[in-house]
Parts: structure tokens; C-alpha cells; sequence
């Protein structure tokens, strides 16, 4: 992988259909870049990439390093290389954005991606416990998922922007996974504030897609589902 560039595993849409028994390899992950988002077979939790290693994120926000044979449905990731870092306080989500935006306001329809590392105030997170039978939608898992709350914690934030357009894609607007600096919990963000930290930037224009070839992914209709997204994600 070049840096910056992004590569991608199967679709958000054939995710929200419930396709998720195989996939690739986390070895092959790690092969793509340094950090990197997705989840497991039968969305087993949330996945996180970084500094090279592959974490499941579980529920009540318990934390393991995977094994080079898990098998992953759905993920994104690239070989991060920051073009800006700055330090900045973080009064909720949007605060991400504009970061972003201060950043580079010509970038509305590519990729963005960041790193976000220091003293969290305050994170909600969440976590999927997994589908409880075959092809069950991840809208529906998305009612039953693991919330937890943390308080002055050191860790580490790694995230995607996607163009609202790429939808099909990636996850519109912020996709964002944290983990402790001691690697024992996490989630994906839903709330987060911060006093002070440093959040490194870059900017992506080359998206590398590779699609299942599996019957589960042939049979899924791949309807885009926002609302779905949208409560899923927060």
C-alpha cells in the first residue's frame, strides 16, 4: 500500500444486510496500511488498526488482540502518513469535523482520514455483541449493542471520513474507534470531549475496493439503508 491510499473490504451495504460469516484474514489486514477500522465474522464486536496491530473491540469494552487467521467481513484501512497535526480541545464530535475542514475545505468528496491520541474528559462508546442467528442485519444488532462511559483516560482515537455520497462505501460523516493506551478497553465513539490533544490529518484519493466473491454477498440486495446507518453508528 502506497501511503495514504485506502483500501477497502466488501461493502457497508452488504454489512447492513447481514453478510458477514468470512472475509478476509487479519494477517491480510495488516498487510494494508497501519491503522484501520472494521469487525469480525458475525460483527463480533468492533475492529481497530493501529500501530500495526489488529484489536477486537468486545462488549462491555473488554479489548483482545486478534489472531492472524480472524476473519474480517467488512473493513477499511490505510498506510497513515499525518500531512498535519495540531492540538486542539474538543467539545463533542463536530469539533473533529471542523478540524478536518480547517484542514483542507477542498476535500468535501474525498477521503479523510486521522489519529487522535492523548487525556479523554469523557467518551461513550459502543460496542456490537454479534449476530445471534445467520444474516441478521446490522440494524437490528444495532438495538442491542454494549454502551459504555469513560472518564479521564488516556488512549488513542483513529478515524475515517467518508464523502455522504460514498455511502455504499464507507460510513458517512465521522467513523471513529478508541482504544485505552494500555490496549484493556474501547469502542466506537459516540461522544467524545477532550481539553487538549493532538490530532494528525491526511487526506485520501485513492480507494482500492475489494469485493467477496461469496454467495452470501451474490444473493444481498445492497440497499442503501441511511436511517440504519445513522442509528448504528450515532
Amino acid at each position: 500500500m502506497e501511503d495514504n491510499h485506502i483500501y477497502q473490504y466488501s461493502l457497508l451495504n452488504a454489512l447492513m444486510d447481514g453478510v458477514c460469516e468470512t472475509g478476509i484474514s487479519v494477517s491480510k489486514l495488516a498487510s494494508k496500511g497501519n491503522q484501520g477500522l472494521g469487525t469480525f465474522a458475525r460483527m463480533n464486536g468492533e475492529l481497530l488498526f493501529v500501530d500495526g496491530k489488529v484489536y477486537q473491540l468486545e462488549a462491555e469494552g473488554k479489548v483482545r488482540e486478534a489472531d492472524d487467521s480472524d476473519q474480517i467481513p467488512f473493513a477499511v484501512s490505510t498506510r497513515f502518513v499525518a500531512q498535519q497535526t495540531r492540538a486542539l480541545p474538543l467539545k463533542d464530535k463536530d469539533d473533529i469535523d471542523s478540524a478536518l475542514n480547517g484542514f483542507n475545505d477542498h476535500a468535501t468528496n474525498l477521503f479523510m482520514t486521522y489519529r487522535i491520541d492523548g487525556r479523554f474528559e469523557y467518551l461513550k462508546c459502543r460496542t456490537v455483541r454479534g449476530q445471534e442467528y445467520k444474516g441478521q442485519p446490522l440494524a437490528e444488532l444495532g438495538k442491542k449493542q454494549s454502551v459504555e462511559t469513560y472518564e479521564n483516560v488516556d488512549g488513542t482515537i483513529i478515524g475515517f471520513r467518508t464523502p455522504k455520497n460514498w455511502q455504499g462505501f464507507g460510513v458517512a460523516g465521522e467513523h471513529l474507534h478508541f482504544i485505552t493506551i494500555d490496549r484493556k478497553a474501547g469502542g466506537h465513539v459516540l461522544e467524545v470531549t477532550a481539553q487538549n490533544v493532538e490530532m494528525q490529518m491526511a487526506v485520501a484519493s485513492n480507494v482500492h475496493v475489494e469485493l467477496p466473491t461469496s454467495d452470501d454477498f451474490n444473493a444481498a440486495k445492497l440497499v442503501t439503508d441511511d436511517a440504519g446507518v445513522k442509528e448504528v453508528e450515532g
